[in-house]
């Protein structure tokens, strides 16, 4: 009798309808950047970071874990938003591209946590066009919102605020964390608008960084001789297509006098010299370069900031030791490789994400994973975090094992990605499939019709597309059996 009692119980919890314990329940707090790439995260040791480094992002790797190949299946801001929220790929959770109105009347996470007994709430960026769901609050940006002075959507109303969009985001996630029911666990989704651009820093940061020339990346002047004609057709080159309000020569947030007589001395003489220089060639583009990284690296700089400001808040609230604290962004970023400054594409600096995990008590501390993970996976593991029901048609897996220290036989040897926004920057509609090794991508648009494949191992940065090479047919074919294996498996119609 007793253990049908345990049995009935143990069943119970796990279908939701009966609601754990706070102790059993962690609180989960997910913070979301959008287009952080990996090279602005010191934690990841890339060239920039004794330049830039990112301390309290650093401080979550070294409590927790660190994964290096946390891929994304759309490179793209809303499509990955959807795929976070739903633990689904972009064609069955009905966003596609950043057009679309995400449908928040489908099964989500954070009406699921609701039902299993947690407090929800989302502040920052939404991108999503409809009215957030599943929350017990929202206090989000409509839109990409501004950097300064933002107006945030609070719970249907609303609500301009005067400031740094990337403090108040954070202003306000404190705010709800002070008001919550503290007799709850809480689900708690602060999504920053920043390191997206235009990029406009903090005043406190106006001259950070002008003391010194960022290293340019060996691929700065790429003329993509060696690949298909697909990334030759790209508009995202920081030489060309940048833009004016992207490069600071002009303004994109509407400031109060104060902030804005700030920013027009650091940036108009600047402005004015670069003008009478009339730059060209090679040395206008590192003109260019040098003007966006050093603000991109700003904007990230107040990100890193205000996580530490989370930090300190649940040390000091006595929190710490039962919240797990998740780190990622929508999608990686160009920082100038291959001349590019956008996302999208499936090569390598826009398809891994940053991901980084700390769980007091279950992560060992200084844990670096190389298992090939996916924003398709962070629904599940919500879900199992909170003894939450399972989400019908999930297409992720729950990242609890690796967190605790296991390797999962089963976990997936190869990822599928799949972009859809035809015509962004000037890239194509694209899918493929890697396992870290080695990558296939197909571009089925009738004016391109044409595969890429590189050997990962040997050229890293992309460079050699050995589609055409008779050498790797064996490699080929085994990849495009995989792929098609993949697109069956995820429901996609040929």
């Amino acid at each position: 009798m007793k253990s049908f009692l345990s049995l009935t119980i143990s069943l119970l919890f796990c279908s939701g309808t009966l609601k754990a314990t706070d102790k059993e329940q962690p609180n989960i707090l997910f913070i979301f950047t959008d287009d952080h790439a990996l090279n602005a995260i010191s934690a990841y040791d890339g060239p920039l970071a004794k330049i830039a480094p990112t301390p309290h992002l650093d401080r979550i790797a070294r409590e927790g874990m660190l994964f290096n190949h946390c891929l994304v299946t759309n490179s793209i801001c809303a499509p990955s938003r959807a795929v976070v929220l739903t633990g689904k790929y972009s064609h069955l959770n009905g966003q596609l591209t950043n057009k679309n109105v995400f449908d928040g009347s489908q099964q989500t996470v954070p009406k699921l946590l609701k039902k299993g007994g947690y407090q929800t709430a989302i502040v920052g960026k939404w991108h999503l066009k409809s009215i957030p769901t599943g929350f017990d609050h929202f206090e989000v940006l409509k839109g990409q919102g501004q950097y300064y002075n933002p107006l945030l959507f609070t719970n249907g109303r609303d609500v301009n605020h005067v400031g740094y969009t990337t403090d108040i985001i954070t202003d306000q996630a404190l705010e709800w964390l002070d008001q919550r029911d503290e007799k709850k666990p809480f689900f708690l989704m602060c999504q920053h608008k920043a390191p997206h651009g235009k990029w406009e820093p903090a005043l406190r940061h106006l001259y950070e960084f002008d003391d010194i020339e960022i290293p340019e990346p060996p691929t700065l002047f790429d003329d993509y001789s060696g690949r298909s004609p697909a990334s030759a057709q790209h508009k995202m080159g920081i030489a060309d297509h940048i833009g004016e309000k992207r490069l600071m020569l002009s303004y994109a947030s509407k400031f109060t006098p104060e902030q804005f007589k700030q920013f027009d001395q650091a940036f108009r003489p600047k402005n004015e010299a670069f003008i009478k220089a009339d730059l060209t060639g090679k040395d206008r583009t590192r003109w260019h370069y040098q003007r966006y990284i050093k603000n991109y690296l700003r904007c990230v700089k107040a990100v890193d900031e205000n996580i530490g400001r989370m930090l300190d808040y649940l040390d000091r609230k006595k929190l710490t030791k039962n919240t797990i604290v998740i780190y990622s962004s929508d999608q990686r970023f160009w920082l100038g490789e291959h001349g590019w400054f956008d996302k999208r594409w499936m090569y390598e600096e826009s398809l891994h994400t940053p991901l980084l995990v700390r769980w007091p008590n279950k992560i060992k501390p200084q844990s670096k994973n190389d298992l090939l993970v996916s924003n398709l996976d962070f629904a599940p593991t919500f879900l199992e975090l909170a003894g939450a029901k399972p989400m019908k048609g999930i297409q992720g897996e729950s990242l609890i094992p690796i967190l605790k220290g296991a390797k999962p036989k089963d976990w997936r040897k190869t990822h599928y990605y799949h972009y859809y926004e035809a015509g962004g920057h000037g890239v194509p509609i694209h899918y493929g499939v890697t396992d870290g090794k080695q990558k296939l991508i197909r571009f089925p648009d009738n004016t391109l019709n044409t595969w890429e494949f590189f050997d990962l191992q040997k050229d890293p940065m992309e460079m050699k597309n050995l589609y055409a090479k008779k050498s790797q047919t064996a490699n080929i074919e085994a990849m495009k059996k995989e792929l098609h294996r993949l697109r069956k498996l995820y429901k996609i119609e040929e």
